[in-house]
């Protein structure tokens, strides 16, 4: 082959080659471009995936069940947090009052305790019928060395002598419970009874201002209960100044199924009796003291307010009240 037309053939071949080259440049640059820069697309709404497989029928109902799902764990989640925030809520609550309580001065605290029993003591004070200390000074309150099992729930203690003690606060109550009883009747329903000398001045007195009848010294037996005896009377109380030397009046009341009201003390059996008033019934100033609070609180319950207020408690004991009288029987 001649030279010549070999290198023309060689320049043709580069030719190709140099306008390959350019061709597939330019590919590149078009394909770059693309990648570059993103499609457009006008016609299409945002938030819309346009590449998104369209669901219709099954598919999409197959889909959106772990939407629902998803919904109701996170409203479970929603429910867990409120749930333990109010149980934090509840706690540092009570840790707040622990607190509060814990803070409190000792001090404080019995500076209350103290007000406290203060203000019990002198609603006792206003709700008793004598004053307590005032039973002692009457000698209300000494018993005998002998104690009944009746009687023993009244007692406080014993003294150093044997003599058993009453508990003021007994007597107080159930005298007060007495009185209540008492004023239901009236005075021609009920008789007092009191054959021991110690109370006779007492027991007269307590007649005198109440207009219940009185039976000193001997009691009439069968006066009740007996209907051929010419004094012969109907009566639905009777009250005992000591249930062992008024044993007849007694016996009677419970013959005819009639209510007793009993001055008991330690030494006594309370079988029979109605309503007890534990106290010495030995004594002349203690009798006195108890009939005459008997009365005072029956004129009181049955209207006679002037009545009572004029009662002297010496004129039943015989002692005067602001100088009180010795411990003692």
């Amino acid at each position: 082959m001649p030279a010549k037309k070999k290198t023309e053939e060689e320049n043709k071949e580069n030719e190709q080659v140099e306008e390959k080259m350019k061709k597939d440049e330019g590919e590149k640059q078009t394909v770059k471009k693309k990648v570059e820069e993103p499609e457009e697309f006008p016609d299409i709404e945002l938030g819309i995936d346009v590449f998104a497989q369209q669901d219709t029928g099954k598919e999409s109902q197959d889909i959106k069940k772990p939407e629902g799902k998803s919904k109701k764990s996170k409203e479970k989640k929603e429910e867990d947090s409120e749930e333990r925030k109010e149980k934090l809520k509840k706690l540092a609550e009570k840790a707040k009052e622990l607190e509060a309580k814990i803070d409190k001065k000792p001090e404080e605290k019995d500076m209350k305790e103290e007000v406290k029993e203060s203000e019990k003591k002198s609603r006792k004070k206003a709700s008793n019928l004598f004053p307590l200390d005032d039973y002692v000074k009457y000698s209300s309150h000494l018993g005998t060395k002998a104690v009944t099992p009746h009687m023993r729930q009244f007692v406080y203690k014993r003294r150093a002598d044997g003599l058993a003690v009453l508990n003021t606060n007994s007597i107080d109550e159930k005298l007060k419970e007495a009185s209540e009883y008492l004023s239901d009747f009236s005075p021609e329903d009920i008789f007092i009874a009191c054959k021991r000398e110690a109370g006779w001045k007492a027991a007269k007195k307590f007649s005198e201002v109440t207009g219940i009848k009185v039976f000193t010294k001997k009691y009439p037996a069968g006066i009740i209960t007996n209907t051929q005896l010419n004094d012969f009377f109907e009566v639905e109380l009777i009250i005992i100044c000591d249930p062992w030397l008024d044993k007849n009046a007694l016996n009677d009341a419970v013959r005819v199924k009639k209510p007793v009201i009993g001055l008991c003390d330690t030494n006594n059996l309370t079988t029979g009796i109605t309503k007890v008033i534990p106290c010495n019934n030995k004594s002349a100033k203690s009798v006195g003291l108890i009939l005459f609070l008997l009365a005072r609180e029956y004129l009181k319950k049955r209207d006679k307010e002037k009545e009572a207020k004029k009662l002297k408690l010496e004129d039943f004991t015989g002692v005067e009240e602001e100088k009180g009288a010795k411990e003692g029987v």
